[in-house]
């Protein structure tokens, strides 16, 4: 007797005169086949759309850089000579710069009245500060007027990625034109590294920050102290990391075997609940006529 390939078959097929269609197996099919529909499309949205998980840990991950942060500022200064704003940048490794100049320009507000100061210059990854002040000038202004307009203050790479929301640039727009003139203003920064890892691994390094101001005058023995505005900043052990993630494709498919066969199995089982009632009605409604 030849052997039958066909007995590995495990999908026995049931003629059609053994089998018999029914309004209600019609009305559970159709939603079936619906559901089915609107489950894949789901899927297969999450499936074409980018992940983006984070995750903390405690490392320094741009060790290429030389133990240095690039920072922007842009500020504006609307009555401070130009003339007598500067830089100065300072650390804990020793660093005292006065007057910083590189990357940096003034552009005269107001018709010379004011300044703008933008500036592109590095730190170390050490606590310290940068502070805007008349200390660089040749002569000191009796009634220096330090109100101002923070416009952007970021550190590290500029990240253009929509699902990402950080303080990147925490300070922007801080608006202190109707602060004394006479005040400094202190904002204590706290640096978070950040990490931006997008799906072909290409990885960007920026730095998110958290902020803290106050505003005071300053006096001595010799008198009230020269204001200025300053940024003090220390850094955070812990790093954030984004990394851009897509569904794997066997998960895809897995799900989808899965929202097939389920709906499936529990449309077959609601179907044959609802006809073995439907025919146990009917005997019962046979019995009572006889």
């Amino acid at each position: 007797m030849p052997f039958d390939f066909r007995r590995f078959d495990i999908y026995r097929k049931v003629p059609k005169d053994l089998t018999q269609p029914t309004y209600t197996g019609a009305i559970i099919s159709i939603c079936c086949c619906l559901f089915i529909l609107f489950l894949f499309l789901s899927e297969l949205t999450g499936f074409i759309t980018t992940e983006i998980v984070n995750e903390l840990y405690v490392d320094d991950p741009d060790k290429d850089s030389g133990g240095k942060i690039d920072v922007s500022l842009n500020i504006s200064l609307p009555n401070l000579h130009c003339e007598l704003v500067g830089l100065d940048i300072q650390d804990e490794m020793g660093r005292h710069e006065v007057g910083h100049v590189d990357n940096s320009m003034k552009i005269p507000l107001n018709n010379g009245v004011g300044c703008r100061f933008e500036g592109q210059f590095s730190i170390n990854k050490v606590p310290g500060n940068f502070h805007v002040s008349t200390h660089s000038a040749t002569a000191q202004p009796q009634n220096p007027d330090m109100t101002h307009v923070i416009h952007k203050l970021s550190f590290g790479d500029t990240l253009q990625v929509q699902n990402v929301h950080g303080a990147f640039n925490a300070l922007g727009g801080a608006d202190r034109l109707t602060s004394n003139p006479l005040a400094s203003h202190d904002y204590i920064l706290k640096i978070v590294p950040t990490v931006y890892e997008d799906k072909s691994g290409k990885q960007r390094y920026s730095y998110q920050y958290t902020v803290a101001n106050k505003e005071y005058v300053a006096y001595s023995h010799t008198g009230r102290i020269i204001p200025a505005i300053w940024f003090r900043y220390d850094l955070s052990p812990i790093t954030v990391k984004y990394t851009e993630r897509r569904q794997p494709l066997y998960r895809f498919i897995t799900t989808i075997c899965a929202i097939i066969g389920g709906t499936f199995t529990v449309a077959g089982i609601l179907d044959s609940c609802i006809f073995t009632a439907s025919e146990a009605w009917k005997k019962i409604q046979l019995g009572k006529m006889h």
